[in-house]
C-alpha cells in the first residue's frame, strides 16, 4: 500500500517514528514534508496538500499529525472525497476504515504517546473497508457530500 505522511510543527517528532514504523510492516511511506519547502504555512496547507494527492489517487492512504489530530482532520475533510478521523485509540483507527472508508488517519502529538501512535497507525493501514451494512451509510455520505458541491444556490 502507498502511504502519504506528514505533520505540522508539533507532529513532527512523532511523523518519524510513525514513518519508521509504517516503513517495517513493509508498506511504501512517503513523507511529503510540506513545511521543508513552505516555512511560512501551517497546518491547514499541510492536510490541504496531503488531501489533494489522496484525492488525486497518488496515494492510497494518509496519516497527518498535529497538536490534537483535530485542525488536520478539519481541513482533509474538506476536500470533496477525501475522508479523514482523528482517533485516539485502535478501535477508532479500525472503525475509521472498517466502517467509513476514510483513507486518512489525523493523530495528535499532544494527545496520543509514541507507542499507542504506532499501534493505532498500523490497526488503521491493516483495516480494510468491510462494506455489508456500512456500505449504505457510506453512499449516503457521498451523496450528501454532492448535494453540497453541486448547490450554488443557497438563496431562497
Amino acid at each position: 500500500m502507498k502511504i502519504a505522511i506528514d505533520a505540522d510543527r508539533n507532529g513532527s517528532n512523532l511523523k518519524e517514528i510513525i514513518l519508521t514504523h509504517i516503513k517495517e510492516l513493509g508498506h511504501e511511506v512517503e513523507d511529503l514534508a510540506y513545511l521543508q519547502f513552505y516555512k511560512d504555512k501551517d497546518y491547514p496547507d499541510v492536510a490541504y496538500n496531503l488531501a489533494k494527492r489522496i484525492r488525486n489517487k497518488e496515494f492510497e492512504r494518509g496519516i497527518l499529525i498535529c497538536g490534537t489530530g483535530l485542525g488536520m482532520a478539519i481541513m482533509a475533510n474538506k476536500v470533496p472525497g477525501v475522508y479523514a478521523g482523528a482517533c485516539n485509540d485502535v478501535y477508532a483507527a479500525e472503525r475509521l476504515q472498517k466502517s467509513n472508508n476514510a483513507q486518512v488517519l489525523t493523530l495528535g502529538s499532544k494527545v496520543v504517546g509514541e507507542e499507542s501512535a504506532k499501534i493505532i497507525s498500523e490497526a488503521f493501514v491493516r483495516s480494510g473497508f468491510q462494506k455489508g451494512r456500512s456500505l449504505p451509510k457510506f453512499f449516503r455520505i457521498q451523496e450528501i457530500e454532492n448535494e453540497i458541491i453541486h448547490d450554488t444556490n443557497d438563496e431562497k
